[in-house]
């Protein structure tokens, strides 16, 4: 049977891996019939369901297959599995429960189907001796969200036919996942073990009184967890090694290995450990250079942190604090008495950065947008709405823009950015930005924005504080000398000679 046409799968266990394997696979488009006797389980899947599905609209753009008519919740196993390409079971941890679970499922679905277990740790070839079509059976062990988690570690028993394993490495990666195929039969499969030492040793440091477990929790996500997302261990100690690469790593800090720092024992660094280690890391890197490998570990950090920062959390939090620290002792937090007003303010500057340009070599449009934003939200400091005023609950949101292309910026110029402000109430800001290449009178591009003031935790508008309200009125009258620009108010298509 070709993979393509596996359309109906069998769950059996709707607990926390079950619920999450029927929302990726009713995400993928798959009719699922699942069977649990818990009678709470339609709610509990439902839930994870709604779940999934904000998630992923959030992942991805592409569309969503998703539809609740696609899932049917079963009277019994055997009604669940009865037309199955494929079972999915993922019963509670007992080898003796799953073993009686897996009999029935093979005893009762159709004879060409894969039978997988999502079993954390038991040996398939265990679970899989009372079976009658041993040969079809696998681990296929996720985790947890597994609607978002792409990680599935196959394993087969001793009977299990490598055909299998392909055929499910195959079924597997239409459902967006990233199957690891465990050659070796082992108690546990990699990724639990891996965990495993770190949770032992974390608990180690727990029950010894030498750190808590938020401290243990924050070594890992403001340092190792944030390279882990992305590079592992042994990649990550590649390049810990400079362009010496693992060998020099091994050999600088392997003698650490035999330091009393942790309860686990370390294997003997033997000359065929270390040529065996080195060969597989040679492999990982698929020739790239250190500093290519750095560059990659650099802009895959960037892209953690900077997500993380959107979302206010770990690392990302901690970003966002030093983000407004900089911008403070950049720009001045408030106006002085004594500022010149009387021409546009010049409160931002930025440079192109390689990653901002496209095919063309030219900056790209949300670029244009990005540096207009900042420019307002210099500004905006510039005023005097700060970190605090944000944490009291209010900030400005940019409720229109329009910007104007007029000439190409390239990667590397710097550039410089003026403010005009338009017009000014309790409420509304109305500005006029405009950009150059510093140095140059050439102008690149416009935006014009408008501004609401908000009570960020009623989600409406309200007027600004009076010393911010003030301090506008004081640039807004100081501008309304200068001439009106003549890009304010076009309309798309419009032409540049307006005014």
């Amino acid at each position: 049977m070709e993979m393509q046409a596996i359309r109906r799968v069998a769950l059996v266990g709707g607990g926390v891996i079950g619920a999450g394997w029927a929302a990726r696979l009713a995400l993928n488009g798959l009719h699922v019939s699942l069977f649990d006797p818990d009678l709470r389980t339609p709610e509990r899947v439902f839930g994870v369901l709604e779940r999934a599905e904000r998630a992923w609209r959030n992942l991805t753009l592409a569309p969503v297959r998703m539809s609740r008519d696609l899932l049917r919740f079963a009277t019994s196993l055997e009604e669940a599995v009865a037309d199955a390409g494929l079972v999915q079971e993922s019963a509670p941890e007992r080898e003796e429960l799953k073993c009686e679970l897996l009999r029935r499922i093979d005893a009762s679905c159709p004879p060409d189907a894969l039978i997988a277990s999502s079993t954390s740790g038991l040996r398939p070839s265990r679970l899989q001796q009372g079976m009658r079509r041993p040969e079809r059976f696998l681990v296929a062990h996720p985790f947890n969200p597994v609607y978002l988690l792409p990680l599935v570690e196959l394993c087969g028993g001793r009977q299990t036919h490598p055909a299998t394993i392909r055929r499910a490495e195959g079924f597997y990666r239409t459902l967006g996942m990233q199957p690891l195929v465990v050659r070796h039969e082992i108690d546990g499969f990699l990724a639990d073990r891996l965990m495993e030492a770190l949770w032992r040793e974390a608990l180690h440091l727990v029950n010894d009184g030498i750190a808590t477990a938020d401290e243990l929790d924050r070594a890992v996500i403001y340092g190792c967890g944030l390279r882990w997302a992305f590079m592992g261990s042994f990649l990550t100690f590649r390049l810990g090694g400079g362009e010496g690469g693992m060998r020099h790593f091994i050999k600088q800090f392997g003698p650490a290995l035999k330091l009393p720092w942790t309860r686990l024992d370390a294997p003997e660094l033997t000359s065929d450990l270390v040529d065996r280690l080195v060969e597989q890391s040679d492999a990982q890197a698929e020739g790239r250079s250190i500093a290519e490998l750095e560059r990659l570990r650099d802009d895959c950090l960037v892209g953690v942190l900077q997500a993380l920062k959107a979302r206010g959390w770990g690392a990302g939090e901690v970003l966002r604090a030093y983000e407004e620290r900089l911008y403070e002792l950049t720009h001045p937090v408030v106006m002085g008495e004594d500022d010149d007003l009387a021409k546009p303010l010049r409160l931002h500057a930025a440079r192109v950065a390689p990653e901002w340009v496209d095919y063309n070599g030219h900056m790209t449009e949300s670029r244009y947008l990005q540096v207009f934003g900042d420019t307002s939200d210099a500004l905006l400091r510039y005023i005097g709405v700060d970190s605090a005023y944000h944490a009291a609950g209010f900030s400005y949101f940019t409720v229109e823009t329009h910007i104007l292309h007029l000439r190409e910026a390239r990667a590397n110029e710097a550039l410089c950015a003026t403010t005009q402000l338009l017009a000014a109430d309790d409420k509304r800001i109305h500005l006029f930005h405009r950009l150059y290449r510093d140095g140059e009178d050439q102008l690149l591009a416009t935006a014009e924005q408008m501004l609401l003031h908000v009570d960020t935790r009623a989600s409406r508008a309200c007027p600004a504080r009076p010393e911010i309200v003030a301090r506008l009125r004081r640039i807004a009258e100081a501008h309304a000398v200068l001439p009106r620009p003549p890009e304010v108010g076009r309309r798309v298509g419009e032409g540049r000679g307006r005014g």
